[in-house]
């Protein structure tokens, strides 16, 4: 069979193949790492089930898969939902060339903020909206539409405030809603040591392709997720390295100020002391689950 001479390849052959074969890598790099790996081997299982069934002459066993085929269709773009939107999301921003815009000071309130959650200890979850919209749970929440600054952020999470439980939802520069529900993460894998509001900020990031700031309320610890994957016990300076990075924006090397040496001090003593970013108080040792 090897020996016998290659029929003649056209050009169209020759992108057809290309084509299928960057179909097939994008699929498989999209579900690396993700519960859609496992549950890809389980349906190749099956085909080969089906198809040894039907080589085998084994009636039963065929008609019976051949019976539950179509249903297993649907269940699996059920199942697959999630990983669907993301690979045609991902598909329109390449079409499109679209980006998010970006204004450098209003996340560096955000960094700003994080800082003086960390400690003070103050709960916290930012989401920052990029190509996916968040439409589903802005309207969950109390729509603000207002300008993203440090001072509001500080406002609405502070512990006496009203709209301070839940999720704050950020489109560009300015905030779209407070106190949002999100969807809490089910992965098996995370640790027993996140709590509530780390599992609806890794949980909003599985969905969509939004980046979610968490601070802890137990340890002040910083935390960033993207992805359906969270990075801990980052410092300010990291922090905006990170959303710089994410957000395709350039991020100076400015040296940030002397860190706040009170870690009670009000958010008003705090920006007065301070006019950039200062440095994040040295992550605690002892990890614990958020209310």
């Amino acid at each position: 069979m090897f020996a016998a001479p290659w029929p003649p390849m056209s050009m169209s052959s020759i992108i057809d193949i290309l084509l299928v074969a960057l179909i097939i890598y994008e699929f498989l790099a999209l579900i690396k790492g993700t519960r859609a790996s496992l549950m890809l081997v389980g349906v190749a299982a099956m085909a080969l089930v089906f198809y040894f069934s039907r080589l085998g002459e084994l009636t039963t066993l065929h008609w019976l898969i051949s019976t539950l085929l179509p249903y297993a269709v649907f269940a699996l773009i059920v199942v697959f939902s999630a990983e669907i939107r993301q690979a045609l999301a991902r598909l329109g921003r390449k079409l499109t060339f679209s980006r998010t815009p970006a204004e450098a000071d209003a996340y560096d309130d955000i960094a700003l903020a994080a800082n003086l959650f960390a400690q003070n200890q103050t709960g916290a979850l930012i989401v920052i909206e990029r190509e996916i919209g968040l439409r589903t749970y802005i309207e969950s929440g109390v729509p603000l539409d207002a300008h993203l600054s440090y001072d509001l952020l500080a406002t609405i999470f502070r512990p006496s405030a009203p709209l301070h439980d839940g999720a704050v939802i950020v489109q560009g520069d300015r905030i779209a809603a407070a106190a949002c529900f999100l969807p809490l993460s089910m992965n098996p894998v995370l640790s027993t040591q996140l709590g509530t509001r780390h599992r609806a900020g890794i949980g909003v990031t599985e969905e969509t392709d939004a980046i979610a700031v968490i601070v802890s309320e137990e340890t002040g610890a910083i935390s960033v997720a993207v992805a359906g994957k969270i990075e801990r016990d980052l410092t300010v300076e990291q922090l905006r390295e990170r959303l710089g990075g994410l957000l395709r924006r350039y991020v100076s090397a400015a040296a940030l100020p002397t860190p706040i040496a009170n870690g009670e001090e009000n958010s008003e003593d705090s920006l007065s002391a301070n006019s950039g970013l200062p440095l994040n108080a040295e992550s605690r040792s002892n990890r614990g689950a958020d209310d």
